[in-house]
């Protein structure tokens, strides 16, 4: 299948390998595959799961080791890991099916080509990094103010692709990030207008927060971008490049749960000593009340998943895709934030989501379909040279080897 960005943007891409050659494309069809349907709503479906399944993990409250008093579960550094873990189930999966593909008389999965598997090193240390940090923003403010600020991931991502990828923005998808910059705006003086009046946590907490999720998506950004430009260069299983991203994170930040079990943050941390992370402690919690393990299982599960699907799409569609995907579960973690009882309802949030998906779908095209049955419309026309020479870079950047 072509990775192209059928059902998205409206600059030219990527043609199909069977396209005609004279033909030009624009991403403008609305008509994704049922493969590529699937992907989207496991992604979108898993991915509330993990943060819903996260945020009830901080909920929770526990006597700690050596009879400490009872304090909230708040260990974010301990949930990456198991993030990393939920990773690294899926290059077992990949192994499972490969094996399995093997037995039958004609097999339909390319043979493993060898690659050096430390080309997925930089995106995963973007991964843990970025993971870390919305792990402790989750635990200072909200779960929908904390998805819907992750909307701010679609601003850098299309700004990384014009640098990196060598992709054109037009004016609707500029527009669309302007209007994600005022949605962005609005979900802040949300919560600053609820921290203020008394509603929630403590303002100062709820800020820090929300500065922390807005700084974790430059490098969200930045992961996507590397894993765009790595998976499409590289044939590699989707399976077998989150499952190698997995390995390093779970690896390198297990390693680093040593020191900071040491390393003294006061009230920042968050527990009875005040440390970076005490993983002790945290199993000191699940033993005292082990509903927490359920919140941790349904997190390691649904990470499996969402990685698997987002991953895929990246490769499928593209990057940018898999960035509104991941911003339009939104709406169902607000629902059930709501539903439960975590948050108070607030017409802010209300304003800064609908204007959040106004400047997703001017910036992904779905504005398109409306326009092309106005009479007077007009598609936009590219001059040939310029259509040969955008088409020929990118058939570079996304066809495999």
């Amino acid at each position: 299948s072509g990775s192209w960005n059928d059902g998205e943007e409206l600059v030219p891409f990527i043609k199909p390998p069977n396209a005609r050659p004279d033909l030009l494309y624009f991403s403008v069809s609305m008509a994704w595959s049922k493969y590529q349907l699937c992907l989207a709503a496991t992604m979108l479906v898993t991915g509330s799961i993990n943060t819903l399944s996260a945020k009830w993990a901080d909920d929770f409250s526990a006597e700690g080791c050596h009879g400490s008093a009872i304090h909230k579960f708040n260990h974010p550094f301990l949930q990456a890991v198991g993030m990393f873990l939920g990773e690294v189930c899926c290059l077992a999966a990949f192994h499972i099916v490969l094996c399995y593909d093997r037995q039958k008389p004609e097999p339909q999965m390319a043979s493993a080509r060898s690659f050096n598997s430390f080309i997925f090193l930089p995106p995963a240390l973007c991964d843990m990094l970025a993971t870390s940090i919305m792990y402790i923003a989750l635990s200072l403010t909200s779960a929908s103010s904390f998805q819907m600020l992750r909307g701010a991931v679609i601003i850098f991502t299309g700004l990384l692709s014009v640098a990196f990828l060598g992709r054109k923005l037009i004016v609707s998808q500029w527009v669309g990030i302007f209007f994600t910059i005022c949605g962005l705006v609005v979900v802040g003086l949300a919560d600053f207008v609820s921290g203020k009046s008394g509603q929630g946590q403590h303002l100062s907490r709820v800020i820090t927060g929300d500065l922390l999720i807005v700084m974790a998506q430059i490098i969200v950004a930045i992961q996507m971008v590397l894993e765009e430009k790595f998976v499409s260069k590289h044939d590699v299983h989707p399976l077998r490049a989150v499952g190698t991203e997995g390995i390093f994170g779970f690896i390198i930040l297990t390693l680093l749960l040593i020191p900071m079990y040491y390393i003294p943050v006061g009230e920042f941390g968050g527990n009875p000593r005040g440390v970076l992370e005490d993983a002790l402690d945290a199993f000191c919690q699940i033993g005292k009340k082990p509903l927490i393990v359920l919140a941790l299982l349904g997190n390691i599960l649904s990470i499996s998943f969402f990685n698997f699907a987002g991953i895929s799409v990246t490769k499928e569609i593209s990057a940018t895709t898999r960035m509104v995907l991941d911003s339009l579960r939104t709406i169902i973690i607000w629902i059930v934030s709501l539903a439960v009882g975590w948050e108070q309802f607030h017409w802010l949030q209300i304003l800064g989501f609908l204007i959040l998906l106004i400047g997703a779908s001017l910036y992904n095209g779905f504005h398109k379909p409306i326009l092309e049955r106005l009479p007077w419309y007009q598609s936009p026309v590219v001059e040939n040279t310029e259509r040969d020479e955008l088409l020929t870079e990118k058939d570079s950047i996304n066809s495999s080897p």
